[in-house]
């Protein structure tokens, strides 16, 4: 059985079943830049187990318990930030990469790099000065540049993956992460050595309830996305005259650092207001204007990246690739979600399973479609993904289940927007535990 598409007056013809997979070579292999990076990481990963080891010999249960919470305070940021490109998934080897890079480069770079910026601030100012502003100055102007450049690596290794803005804005969230994650893990054994009451995991859970959630939503992983987001910006918009496009890269580094520093500095140190609510509302002041504008930067970049994939997909006028109902929803995750859903719904789990494979195989068809300038009856990639999305298309017909589409008795309001107000909810709530820990303390 074979299905065709018409595109600019030419005709393709491709088996239901899907040849195999075109082998690639692994380009990267060949590039300097990988083997720098590398030995950048093994390096990084060798300093970072040192101070791991020296602190394991030390409090062996606290280092223990804090490399376990903040392992699993990672994880759903990691779902988050993986889930932001939810058209062109970045590769997961290299989503760890950043994260590594975030975690043992820049971290162990970073304690010698601050430590000399403070030295030199109080010896060109004073003492005072440097204890008060040193960690507003130091922290973005060492720990910024290091993060960048890691996203800056993985442009170098692999520069196919940086296509949107969006994608820099991953892979600088996950650098941020990975710094996040290390630094906590650091200062959690640091606050159970200040202590001084043994190897107690008490100094360890108060750190994660102030480090977590009271600095963790405005913290590295939102500084690097903006980072990224710059890097990316004078990658991709090569539409753009080069003083525009270092323009953008000045932006987001400038944000990145700006924001930082807002955070590090002694301002509202001591919150708005007496008790908890000032410290909340000082800590809101400093931290939630930035969450606001990244979070916008994200919708706008998704909602621009995908309407570019969902035309490459609109331009085939092909509804065996895909119908005028699936390029609808092809371009909100939480429409695709529900899609889902309803063939759960119809279907059972196949049903499910299939139309998530179905919408699998069109992202990357699209995207693979936007990587070439012309449509190639023999290119055999684009041949491979064609025909994985005829493949998917066959098993939802068999199931009864034609078209990969949301119900149409879905609630006016999206799920989406419930669970974003009970996760604003119980953030809010952990938050106030995290302040009440903080002044019972």
């Amino acid at each position: 059985m074979t299905a065709a598409g018409e595109t600019g007056g030419r005709r393709w013809r491709f088996s239901v079943r899907p040849t195999p997979r075109p082998a690639r070579a692994l380009k990267s292999l060949q590039l300097p830049a990988f083997w720098l990076l590398g030995l950048i990481l093994l390096a990084g990963l060798t300093r970072l187990g040192g101070i791991l080891r020296a602190d394991l010999a030390r409090y062996p249960v606290a280092t223990t318990t804090a490399i376990i919470l903040f392992a699993l305070y990672a994880v759903p940021f990691w779902l988050f930030i993986a889930s932001m490109d939810f058209l062109e998934r970045e590769p997961p080897l290299l989503m760890a990469t950043a994260f590594a890079w975030g975690g043992a480069v820049a971290t162990t770079a970073a304690i010698p790099g601050n430590q000399s910026v403070h030295d030199l601030l109080a010896k060109l100012i004073s003492p005072a000065f440097a204890a008060t502003w040193g960690p507003a100055i130091a922290g973005p102007t060492i720990e910024e540049l290091l993060k960048a450049l890691g996203v800056v690596m993985i442009v170098l290794v692999a520069r196919k993956q940086i296509n949107s803005v969006l994608d820099g804005m991953v892979y600088g969230a996950l650098v941020g992460l990975g710094f996040q994650v290390v630094e906590d893990i650091v200062y959690a054994v640091n606050a159970v050595s200040v202590t001084g009451r043994g190897d107690g995991v008490g100094p360890v859970i108060a750190t994660f309830f102030l480090r977590g959630f009271l600095a963790g939503l405005w913290s590295h992983t939102l500084f690097t996305a903006l980072a990224g987001a710059g890097i990316a910006w004078f990658l991709v918009r090569t539409d753009k005259p080069t003083w525009w496009r270092a323009g953008g890269l000045a932006v987001g580094l400038g944000l990145a650092w700006l924001t930082h520093f807002i955070w590090n500095s002694p301002l509202f140190a001591d919150g708005l207001g007496s008790g908890g609510a000032g410290v909340l509302l000082g800590m809101l002041g400093k931290g939630l204007p930035a969450l606001v504008m990244v979070l916008a930067l994200v919708w706008v970049a998704r909602h621009r990246e995908a309407h570019f994939y969902v035309a490459q997909l609109a331009a085939l006028h092909d509804p065996a690739i895909a119908t005028p109902g699936e390029l609808q929803i092809m371009g909100h995750g939480h429409l695709r979600a529900d899609a889902r859903r309803y063939g759960k719904a119809r279907c059972g789990r196949a049903g499910e399973r299939a139309v998530r494979g179905l919408q699998t195989a069109q992202a990357r068809l699209a995207v693979e479609l936007s990587r070439v300038s012309h449509l190639d009856p023999a290119d055999a990639l684009l041949i491979y993904c064609r025909d994985e999305v005829l493949a998917q298309r066959q098993r939802l017909v068999a199931l009864g289940h034609p078209e990969a589409i949301v119900s149409p008795s879905r609630p006016a309001v999206p799920r989406i927007v419930v669970l974003g107000a009970l996760g604003a909810v119980l953030l809010v709530l952990l938050i106030w535990q995290a302040i009440r820990s903080m002044n019972a303390a």
